[in-house]
């Protein structure tokens, strides 16, 4: 891009201008940190929920965790659209064990009517784990429908009916 500069400005010195620097980066490859940012939802699911027994690189093939140590402006192969059977599985069950524990800490803390879900997690106003678990299932490669029938499911048997209705 051609950046226009006033004649005041040109024979000014001093340190180069953080226009300059931000233009002599490279760019980034996008996909790459999208695939950081599913590894760090996956990590903070797994903080937050209190998931035991997860190996969170287990998530993901030989080519994904290759990726993860490689520098952001890097183009990377990233997994293909073709999955091993094995992973997949894993993380179908990772998916639905953030759907349980989502729920299993939703209605412990409305049992203890004085705690509210904002309360239960301050920093979180708004976050609706079932939810990001469905939009995490896009990104790993498994059925939606799936995550969102067990996150009903689940309602039901903890006898929240009336959400499992909407």
């Amino acid at each position: 891009p051609v950046l226009d500069t006033e004649d005041a400005w040109v024979s000014v010195e001093g340190p180069v201008s953080i226009v300059e620097l931000a233009l002599e980066q490279k760019r980034i490859h996008y996909p790459l940190v999208e695939h950081q940012f599913v590894l760090c939802t996956v990590l903070y699911a797994i903080m937050r929920l209190s998931l035991k027994g997860v190996k969170p690189l287990s998530l993901f093939d030989s080519k994904g965790k290759n990726a993860f140590f490689k520098d952001l402006t890097s183009i990377q192969l990233l997994p293909s659209g073709d999955m091993d059977p094995n992973v997949l599985s894993i993380r179908q069950q990772f998916l639905l064990k953030v759907v349980s524990a989502a729920v299993q800490t939703l209605c412990s803390s409305q049992k203890d009517k004085e705690v509210s879900e904002e309360e239960y997690f301050p920093f979180e106003k708004g976050k609706n784990w079932p939810n990001l678990a469905a939009d995490l299932a896009q990104y790993l490669q498994i059925s939606e429908d799936l995550v969102r029938r067990h996150y009903v499911c689940e309602l039901y048997s903890y006898g929240m009916d009336h959400l499992g209705e909407e």
